[in-house]
């Protein structure tokens, strides 16, 4: 199973509150030991947070344990019952069906580059699956630039081809709706992190724009712990077309993983910056998103043109820091041969 530290360890953590006659761990006899990993992880991330709090006693706790029960309600809705892990495979293939619809743009632009098994100059023919064999490379050095980073570009143009249409904002407002009323919190965090849950840092905000210049020191913290704390739609999909041939559900527990962390964020931004001003949207939830495109095919060119400036910087960044580590090891291996 693959998720991030913080949805792994409400996984393992719901696991380990279960009896082991109740049947629905998947090593019944794993070590009791292991199983409460998951608790530990979510014990000492509260801690954490709560020792770095600038203000302890404004710290409102009615707020940090619904966003860690909602947690486990999430977790046990989607990994232990018959509706969740049907939503949890539909979302599966969703996901990975639309990276092969992006192989089709790429192979348009790209030809043979697109497939990860195809020596370049051989004139050998390519492997339509994102995922050739098992644990294949590319071997034309070229994986990210001509698969991973087109699927951003595809998933940027279709959120925001669904933004304009709607869909997203019911959705958002759903899952914003479930955690307000329970959480307590302002309907612009709320509404932020809930759409963090399919875009990212950058266009999430989107949402509550109109409310931005109004917001407390608390709510921004929310707003850039939520960003953090989930994975866009279309850095997921890549991750999911790089993982896929490793882990055949990965796409879902990527999304599952996005899903539980966004009460998660706001724990976080709740215990470490407490509310100590009142919030211009307290009590309210417009989902109501500005739409400036006329139609849905300039929502879709102007999604590819975001999305075209997502991957670039995704690539740049990659080539820088991956340089960076190289540079550094270079220069560590250079002073230990002096020793």
């Amino acid at each position: 199973m693959v998720m991030s530290p913080t949805a792994a360890s409400v996984a393992d953590a719901l696991l380990a509150a279960v009896p082991p006659e109740a049947g629905l761990q998947e090593g019944g006899g794993a070590d009791l030991l292991v199983r409460l990993r998951g608790l530990l992880g979510v014990v000492l991330l509260t801690v954490g947070a709560w020792a770095l709090s600038v203000n302890r006693r404004r710290i409102p706790w009615r707020i940090v344990l619904w966003g860690l029960g909602l947690q486990f309600i999430f977790a046990l809705l989607i990994l232990r019952t018959p509706f969740g892990e049907g939503v949890f495979a539909t979302a599966n293939d969703v996901i990975l069906a639309a990276v092969g619809f992006t192989l089709e743009g790429a192979r348009f632009l790209f030809g043979d580059l697109v497939y990860n098994n195809v020596p370049v100059g051989t004139g050998e023919p390519g492997n339509a699956g994102f995922a050739a064999e098992g644990r294949v490379v590319a071997r034309t050095g070229a994986f990210v630039a001509f698969n991973v980073l087109p699927t951003i570009i595809f998933f940027a143009s279709i959120m925001t081809v669904l933004y304009h249409l709607g869909v997203m904002q019911r959705i958002v407002g759903g899952i914003a709706w479930v955690m307000q009323r329970t959480m307590r919190t302002s309907g612009a965090e709320t509404l932020s992190a809930a759409g963090n849950i399919f875009v990212g840092q950058t266009e999430a905000p989107l949402l509550v724009k109109p409310f931005v210049d109004r917001m407390t020191r608390s709510e921004l913290m929310a707003v850039m712990t939520g960003g953090f704390a989930t994975v866009a739609g279309g850095v997921m999909a890549a991750y999911a077309g790089m993982l896929v041939g490793f882990f055949p559900d990965i796409a879902g527990h990527l999304m599952a993983a996005s899903l539980m962390s966004a009460p998660a964020a706001l724990v976080v931004a709740k215990l470490m910056v407490p509310e100590e001003e009142r919030a211009a949207t307290a009590g309210q939830l417009k989902t109501e998103v500005e739409r400036p495109d006329v139609n849905v095919i300039e929502a879709a060119a102007r999604g590819a043109s975001e999305g075209l400036k997502l991957a670039l910087n995704v690539g740049a960044m990659l080539l820088a820091f991956l340089a960076m580590i190289a540079l550094l090891n270079a220069v560590l291996g250079w002073a230990g041969g002096l020793v």
